[in-house]
């Protein structure tokens, strides 16, 4: 079993190089094309990563589905893997869509240029998978030994629905934020980014300076009280910090959501991280047009409901549905996103 984690581990890693040492070498902006293909690229590769997952599991490849699913009581076969899979990373991508408004606005209060936004979002998106990986690890050993956890859950995962849906959320001012204020006393921060670097030694030139030579410095009140050769983090630095950060609170609702669908680890893990990887290429595509849907989180809201009471249910919803009631779910969760970004694009046209 533990070979197909390697396996799997190390395709990523592969992924991740060829996008950063590759493909991405170069700081660019991303055009919105570029974007759209990129999406459509990882896309692809998630959708292929499914025609695997049912292989893999009906023929129990590596003892993949050899264990009971404490969601439904079940062995995973080809099948019911993929429906679990494709559910999975569904709700995933839809909810990694909200975090999409706020990371849009981190680099504007941050006035993180375009050019190196990517490269913000490489590192976040690796933290990310970093730490979604350890909580999939606790939250499979809590399920597995304490079903009961299921039923906690989907309580908060119904809660949460109900204060997006009737609570104004406000997004925090990243100075006043807990982990950035503690960032700022533990190393100084230049006022001035310094390419695509998020530490510089102070007394090294600012970007324009690295892009422009022979442009004139500018005078960096922490530069000089830091004194030359100090380590000082970079505005780039402090905008990582913030992503990361939202994405603890992102992974609080998209963990228990992933496990409302399946407790098998490998689906739970697979699902999630192909979902995370198109988030960069997505952004790009979406971060100018996200004022256009004005109803998807309300669409966002419905999904955490409605996989809330399905983990609520589950049971009842099996001897009902049968077996293949995760296939139900995908749908309703597909026709819920389709109906806020409809509903979006109308009163948008109709405002217009």
């Amino acid at each position: 079993m533990i070979w197909i984690w390697i396996a799997f581990i190390s395709l990523v890693l592969l992924m991740l190089a060829l996008d950063l040492g590759v493909f991405n070498r170069k700081a660019h902006v991303f055009s919105v094309k570029e974007a759209l293909t990129w999406s459509a690229v990882w896309f692809t590769l998630g959708m292929a990563f499914a025609v695997f997952v049912y292989f893999a599991y009906e023929a129990q490849w590596f003892n993949l589905g050899s264990a009971i699913d404490a969601v439904d009581g079940l062995r995973n076969d080809g099948s019911s893997a993929t429906e679990k899979y494709l559910t999975g990373y569904v709700v995933e991508k839809s909810l990694s869509v909200d975090n999409i408004f706020v990371i849009a606005l981190i680099f504007s209060f941050f006035s993180v240029p375009p050019l190196y936004q990517h490269r913000v979002l490489f590192w976040g998106i690796l933290g990310a998978l970093l730490l979604r990986g350890a909580m999939i690890a606790l939250g499979a050993k809590l399920i597995t030994e304490f079903h009961w956890v299921l039923y906690l859950f989907a309580a908060f995962l119904i809660l949460t629905a109900l204060r997006m849906l009737f609570f104004k959320t406000e997004h925090v001012d990243p100075d006043k934020n807990v982990v950035v204020r503690f960032t700022r006393r533990l190393l100084p921060v230049t006022s001035r980014f310094h390419g695509e670097h998020f530490f510089v030694r102070a007394g090294a030139p600012a970007s324009y300076e690295l892009e422009f030579p022979g442009a004139a410095a500018v005078r960096d009140d922490v530069v000089e009280k830091a004194g030359r050769g100090t380590l000082l983090l970079t505005p780039l630095a402090l905008a990582l910090v913030m992503v990361e950060t939202t994405d603890i609170i992102f992974a609080v609702d998209s963990i228990p959501a992933i496990f409302a669908i399946t407790s098998d680890p490998f689906l739970v893990f697979t699902s999630n991280v192909f979902a995370i990887l198109g988030l960069r290429s997505l952004y790009f595509a979406l971060a100018g047009m996200v004022s256009k849907f004005r109803y998807l989180k309300a669409s966002l809201a419905l999904v955490l409901l409605v996989v809330g009471i399905k983990m609520m249910l589950a049971e009842w919803l099996k001897l009902t549905l049968g077996k293949h009631f995760n296939l139900y779910l995908l749908t309703v969760v597909i026709l819920i996103l389709a109906a806020g970004v409809a509903a979006s694009l109308f009163a948008d046209r109709r405002k217009g």
